[in-house]
């Protein structure tokens, strides 16, 4: 029986009389000590099992732009995004179908002809923000904090719009050199509503031509998270209610017709926009008024999330605490879910 440091011993001798050279016999020793967490000193050699060399040369040099650290399709105990979309998102039909489809199309094409942008409009709470983690999550190992995942906010990166120029020479050279190291980065606009107007036109030749300076961004995916809409696609659900439709009876079409044109005229980070006038957005996404049963299914997801038993009594008293609309008959969270994971310890 070997213990780990007969091993090493054994191993360093038998580099030392074969005809290994001298740089091999370093990295086999390197890989050798680096991997000993699997052999403890008291085990026999006999139970010893060498490593996956792959994953072991991976996490020795960090997160890298490769197969092992961005993969869509995951297997194994790692949800795929459609289970991610339908177990963690609801009351979102629509954006779950479209994101769901237009993200793993993209993802499986090798060779796309531009990046895929996709534009995220709803009220507070309905789950933009979250959706984009989401993606994050499923297309890199180390999900919404790999860095890849470039996150824009509109408060914190543009806050001035007089240093519009200013803000499109840094944010061409931020995207530039981002690709430049990753073809397939990920970029999140934060608030488009806030963003000084004309902007992210900066990028547009980077949408539009595919490759730029001898860099291709055809391969990266942009996502906008934006208010701007919401009081339209609010409507929009209002009225099917009142009408006596099923919610589900909603579709894309209902919605992405006028979204486009309200944002295009808002004065927003799309206010005129060659990115709206140049078909460079691929779907316009509405995230629908959450209602009530909407919100106790995020309150049991809250809760665990936090390691809590998920209570259906404590969800409905959060749920019944938050304020709806339209005012008599009570239907739609104001907030929607944006407060429910912070409410449910006021409940227990």
């Amino acid at each position: 029986m070997l213990t780990l440091g007969q091993f090493v011993l054994w191993a360093s001798l038998r580099c030392n009389t074969c005809k290994m050279k001298p740089r091999k016999q370093h990295v086999l020793l390197l890989w050798i000590l680096l991997s000993s967490t699997v052999i403890k000193e008291t085990e026999p050699f006999s139970s010893f099992k060498f490593p996956n060399i792959k994953e072991t040369w991976n996490s020795i040099w960090g997160e890298s732009c490769n197969s092992y650290w961005i993969s869509f399709n995951k297997t194994g105990n790692t949800p795929s995004l459609k289970a991610d979309l339908g177990n963690k998102l609801f009351g979102q039909h629509i954006a779950s179908n479209t994101i769901f489809k237009s993200v793993s199309g993209f993802m499986k094409d090798n060779n796309p002809k531009k990046p895929l942008v996709l534009s995220l409009h709803g009220p507070t709470g309905t789950g933009k923000n979250f959706v984009s983690q989401l993606i994050a999550d499923n297309v890199y190992k180390k999900g919404y904090h790999s860095k890849f995942v470039h996150v824009f906010s509109a408060t914190h990166h543009f806050p001035h719009r007089s240093e519009i120029v200013t803000y499109k020479s840094q944010l061409q050279e931020s995207i530039k050199n981002s690709v430049t190291n990753c073809e397939r980065s990920m970029f999140i606009f934060d608030e488009m509503d806030k963003i000084p107007p004309g902007v992210i036109d900066s990028i547009k030749p980077y949408l539009d031509y595919g490759k730029v300076e001898g860099v291709f961004f055809q391969r990266s995916i942009i996502i906008f998270l934006s208010n701007t809409g919401a009081d339209q696609i609010t409507k929009t659900a209002v009225d099917f209610w009142k009408n006596g439709k099923d919610r589900e009876e909603m579709m894309l079409k209902d919605f992405e017709s006028f979204i486009s044109p309200i944002v295009f005229n808002s004065d927003s980070g799309f206010s005129k926009s060659t990115f709206i006038d140049s078909c460079l957005v691929d779907v316009f996404i509405p995230f629908l008024p959450l209602e009530y049963k909407h919100v106790v299914q995020c309150a049991m997801a809250a809760m665990r999330d936090k390691g809590l038993q998920p209570d259906e009594n404590v969800a409905d008293q959060v749920a019944r605490s938050l304020v709806y609309y339209p005012k008599l008959e009570q239907v739609f969270s104001v907030s929607g879910c944006k407060t429910v994971a912070n409410r449910v310890h006021l409940y227990r």
